[in-house]
């Protein structure tokens, strides 16, 4: 039970890692982990001190109109996605504890 735990600290600090060394490649951040009521101006508003922001886009059932619990924001610069993603990332936006990664074209 003990190294199960001594692995997952290993893990989280290879992940913590491995954020802080990729190459900053890209001006759009996936958020994750959104709360259903969280909207596109919510998401603005939090993001928006950061830098300036091209797009915001939270990602919702096509039936149902419901948010999926993420989205992304396309800011104008690399610079300014970057410091989003550090400052951001973990952080309390509506009740919930959102992650923050560099989105992947895919």
């Amino acid at each position: 039970m003990r190294a199960f735990g001594g692995g997952v600290r290993i893990w989280q600090s290879f992940l913590q890692a491995r954020k802080l060394s990729v190459r900053h490649s890209s001006s759009k951040l996936f958020v994750g982990g959104l709360s259903y009521d969280t909207n596109e101006t919510v998401l603005k508003d939090a993001f928006g001190q950061h830098g300036d922001i091209i797009e915001v886009k939270v990602i919702c059932d096509h039936k149902s109109g419901r948010s999926k619990g993420y989205g992304f924001v396309q800011f104008t610069s690399e610079t300014a996605a970057s410091k989003a993603l550090q400052e951001m990332d973990s952080q309390l936006l509506d009740g919930r504890n959102i992650r923050v990664h560099f989105a992947h074209k895919g």
